[in-house]
């Protein structure tokens, strides 16, 4: 060994590894913290307009509010399991329809299943599906269906059937192509291939997929009901328009405690799935 590739005696050398940076250049790293500092500054205060007297408002109309929803008003408790009952059904409804629209439209988007036509159809349709949030689909089917549950299930189909046939989609592109091949070498049909060679390696993560979605229709549910699309959200936007706020509190910790267990029921089916 030369001694200008020798080590040089004592020298100390790292013992632990550390992620290198995203940028190299520390100029243009620290540079682009502070032109984003700056920039959320700016925006503040001039962008957005933000008025420190309004908030300082705001935070004394709030204190006052959250004073009178102390104790919580639940001698209505009719109206409010009639709200909540309604709720958890069009979670549950728009569920299990969306689980059976989301599995011709998943299986249509993905690439290698489906001819290229029938693809770029069914990825057009999931996109534009997803492009718009339930608050505007509640808008729209409250505009074509009127006020009520109905609305809000058909919302909430829609963003099922959009968010479970991505998921599927992507499941069926990415699955292990050997076990489909050995099926198609066979000489099996198309429903023979579905049954064999996809359903096995992608039924356990759709099912996954399908639960946790329930659980966010359980919290959407209470959300559309704001625009008129049934469930205890209404309930809430009725609460506050009247300044019903002890009455508001009582909804609030009922939505609490729903989208709680929801959360519990989607970990313990989940968790039986793996």
């Amino acid at each position: 060994m030369s001694e200008a590739t020798a080590p040089r005696r004592g020298a100390k050398y790292p013992t632990t590894w550390r992620r290198p940076p995203f940028i190299e250049n520390p100029l243009f790293r620290y540079g682009s913290v502070v032109l984003a500092l700056a920039y959320l500054v700016w925006s503040l205060g001039f962008s957005i307009e933000v008025d420190m007297a309004r908030v300082i408002q705001g935070l004394d109309r709030a204190g006052n509010m959250f004073a009178r929803m102390v104790p919580p008003d639940f001698s209505r408790w009719e109206l409010l399991y009639r709200g909540i009952t309604e709720s958890v059904l069009i979670a549950f409804a728009a569920s299990f329809v969306g689980m059976i629209v989301a599995v011709p439209l998943g299986l249509a988007a993905a690439r290698n299943l489906a001819p290229l036509p029938v693809y770029l159809v069914a990825r057009f349709i999931i996109v534009l599906s997803r492009t718009f949030h339930e608050i505007v689909w509640a808008i729209f089917f409250v505009k074509v269906v009127g006020f009520g549950p109905l609305a809000g299930v058909l919302t909430l189909i829609v963003a099922s059937a959009s968010f479970i046939s991505k998921m599927l989609a992507e499941d069926v592109e990415n699955m292990q192509p050997g076990q489909a091949e050995a099926i198609r070498a066979t000489g099996a049909s198309f429903p023979k291939l579905l049954i064999y060679g996809i359903t096995p390696q992608v039924l356990p993560r759709y099912l996954g997929v399908s639960i946790y979605r329930l659980d966010a229709n359980l919290r959407h549910s209470t959300v559309v009901g704001i625009v008129g699309a049934g469930g205890i959200g209404q309930v809430l936007a009725a609460s506050f328009s009247r300044y019903d706020y002890d009455f508001s509190l009582a909804i609030l910790l009922v939505i609490i405690s729903l989208v709680f267990l929801g959360e519990i029921f989607s970990n313990v089916i989940r968790s039986r799935l793996r």
